[in-house]
């Protein structure tokens, strides 16, 4: 639980330190603009050419967008160049429809 690998449900990063956690957001929309964000500086990097494609990248971050609004938790992994991988994840505080018997590692004042 203290490393910083992707666990096999996204919620569960939950449970992870707080050390981790790399941003919080009262709107899904400034999530999804950190997510826009996250993809823009490594789109250049992917090791795909359909991944790195900005209406491809588009349509993610606005159907990102639809599923935080609907307190649903979003999920991204991409292949970079050389041997690694990406992996995004943005995870619902409030309302949460999974996992709600797990509580947001960093609470609004």
């Amino acid at each position: 639980m203290t490393t910083d690998l992707p666990p096999l449900e996204t919620a569960y990063w939950l449970v992870k330190p707080r050390s981790l956690v790399r941003g919080t957001w009262d709107e899904p929309k400034e999530a999804a603009a950190w997510l826009a964000e996250q993809l823009c500086d490594y789109a250049p990097r992917f090791a795909s050419a359909w991944d790195r494609d900005a209406t491809h990248l588009t349509f993610l971050v606005d159907a990102a967008f639809v599923r935080l609004n609907l307190g649903a938790d979003v999920s991204l992994g991409f292949y970079l160049e050389r041997p690694s991988y990406l992996s995004l994840a943005v995870v619902t505080c409030s309302p949460r429809r999974s996992r709600a018997d797990l509580s947001c590692p960093v609470q609004q004042p």
